[in-house]
């Protein structure tokens, strides 16, 4: 929460301050049509968050708020302030661009005519927010969603050593883009990167941090009133950190997972029956000692062919596909094999399946649809040595965490096991490789011949071309493969 001017508190002196009046002038240019009025409050507000995040109790874990406001100092830039007005004074002084850009945050929010959140009503869920009885709509003001770090020591926040979150609701919201400001100024506020994408149909994230940030972060999440009906149980934690990412990208957009499918057409309401870890287990298990129920069913890996490729269950089908967008067609070219199928599905952390198993069931082939709950992610956790062998692939620096030894993958150009993957080294071409270290130091380090003789030309590698999704060997690639006769 944010530190409110109060009578006993100063103005912050940056009235005066060349450096504030550039950025306030610039932030005035940049949003010229917005009420004048409220950019004030915006202002005062990124800034006491600002000052609120450096402030730190010195007696103990006492919290200001029950010490009065006093026996407090605040530290920032190895330094140590004693008085309001000094840190007051250095921050305009020294960091008035990360307030400008908590500033722009909330004046987006501030500045819109009718700031209003409408919560959807769900008669099954007494815990998930609803309107009230008259028809009104409840407001939220974005401050009253941002935690209160003035225990934390700041400097604690930006360490690289933690953890990666990863996330999904389906939920109903009704402004996404209120959610979306909320998002960007708790991930800047807690020194996340990451990316998360929200919609109407939800939220989904994967964020890095240090673990005293992201325990705040995933009890600010289950604090919001949209996302009451999550738990920490569906927060999936691995050893990581801000350092995982390359920055923090947190958007709008139609799909909250991109399927190709409109939500409105297939909804994550109609998803498949979710399993937990061990009921999963214990189908997997009967599917391997038993042909005829192996025959009967299909185990889905729901994710692209490179994730497979390094890791999956065993007696699974891996559809060949680059992308979960293909997955739609990839049913509709394959429906016959479903026929009379018990169909179970997975994916990473579960947010593939929920709308994969909804357009599987809408073709209305299977027998029945089930669906890891919490995914791969979550039967690792309970059984590291279970049926799923190799690794997990995640989509951030580290390409892939493991829970076991085994490695089922092997190098693109001698075919050792390996399973560690990097980008292609052609300035073009974004695929990923697997190539082994000796294979490395011979300089193979592309994810085909085709590349590697590229790169080896010297017209082929100069600066400034773009990052081709795919380079032409993986354009020969079937889009849309035939599954065999199950």
């Amino acid at each position: 929460m944010e530190t409110p001017f109060h009578p006993g508190m100063p103005e912050p002196d940056v009235e005066n301050c060349e450096k504030w009046r550039e950025l306030n002038g610039r932030l005035a240019r940049a949003n010229p049509r917005p009420n004048r009025k409220r950019r004030g409050p915006a202002r005062k507000r990124a800034f006491a968050l600002f000052i609120k995040s450096r402030q730190v109790s010195k007696i103990g874990n006492t919290s200001p708020q029950e010490l009065g406001g006093q026996n407090v100092h605040w530290e920032c830039c190895e330094q140590q302030f004693e008085e309001e007005e000094a840190i007051h004074k250095h921050v305009a002084n020294e960091h008035m661009p990360e307030v400008l850009r908590q500033t722009e945050a909330i004046f987006k929010v501030l500045a819109q005519n009718d700031f209003k959140l409408t919560r959807k009503h769900d008669s099954s869920d007494n815990n998930v927010a609803a309107p009230q009885s008259n028809g009104t709509k409840e407001e939220f003001d974005i401050s009253k969603w941002l935690p209160d770090t003035s225990h934390i020591n700041f400097d604690e926040l930006a360490c690289a050593a933690g953890e990666v979150l990863l996330y999904y609701s389906y939920c109903d919201i009704e402004e996404p883009q209120v959610i979306c400001t909320w998002q960007k100024t708790l991930c800047h506020q807690l020194h996340f990167t990451g990316k998360v994408r929200i919609s109407k149909e939800g939220i989904n994230g994967t964020v890095g941090g240090c673990k005293t940030a992201t325990e705040l972060y995933i009890q600010t999440m289950l604090s919001h009133p949209l996302f009451q009906a999550m738990s920490t149980e569906d927060f999936k934690r691995s050893a990581g950190g801000s350092h995982c990412f390359q920055e923090l990208r947190v958007g709008v957009f139609k799909e909250v997972v991109p399927m190709g499918v409109d939500p409105e057409k297939v909804s994550y309401k109609d998803a498949g029956i979710h399993l937990t870890p061990e009921e999963f287990h214990r189908k997997i298990e009967a599917l391997s000692n038993n042909a005829q129920i192996r025959k009967d069913t299909i185990l889905l890996d729901c994710r692209n062919f490179y994730e497979s490729k390094i890791g999956n269950f065993q007696h699974c089908v891996a559809p060949n596909i680059r992308k979960f967008s293909y997955f739609p067609d990839y049913v509709d070219t394959n429906l016959e094999c479903f026929k009379d199928k018990q169909v179970l599905m997975y994916c990473t952390g579960g947010i593939r399946c929920e709308r994969g198993s909804a357009y599987l069931r809408s073709k209305n082939v299977c027998k029945e649809v089930y669906q890891l709950k919490g995914g791969i992610h979550k039967y690792l956790e309970q059984f590291p040595s279970g049926f799923y062998r190799g690794k997990l692939f995640v989509f951030d620096n580290r390409y892939a965490i493991s829970a076991n030894d085994d490695v089922i993958s092997e190098c693109r150009y001698c075919g050792a096991p390996w399973d560690e993957y990097r980008l292609c080294s052609t300035s073009y071409c974004c695929q990923l490789v697997l190539s082994c270290v000796h294979c490395r130091e011979k300089g193979l380090l592309a994810c085909c011949i085709v590349c590697q003789e590229k790169e080896n030309s010297t017209s082929e590698t100069q600066s400034g071309h773009p990052r081709k999704e795919e380079c032409e060997c993986t354009e020969k690639r079937v889009r849309i493969p035939v599954m065999f006769p199950h």
